[in-house]
């Protein structure tokens, strides 16, 4: 194993338990696409540059606009639930 795969690995590990530990929804959104970028570099010192390209698709840009855009429907629910209950 080289050095730069053992980098990886230990920004995978430390990127996994910062998006565990981050409370807030929208950030830890934002933390989970900086991991998925973690990810990628891992992949790509792994040699499975196919995976990692996969990976920058999905897990930096897809699933993270996926969550931003529910979290922005919950709210608007949350808005007009309140709303309703004060007329």
């Amino acid at each position: 194993m080289t050095a730069l795969q053992l980098v990886a690995l230990v920004l995978t590990a430390l990127g996994g338990a910062a998006v565990v530990l981050t409370p807030d929804p929208l950030r830890q959104t934002l933390v989970l696409g900086i991991y998925g970028l973690v990810l990628t570099f891992l992949f790509f010192t792994f040699q499975a540059p196919d995976v990692a390209l996969s990976e920058i698709v999905v897990c930096t840009v897809g699933l993270p606009l996926i969550i931003l855009a529910a979290l922005r429907k919950i709210r608007r629910q949350d808005r007009g639930r309140e709303q309703d209950g004060e007329e």
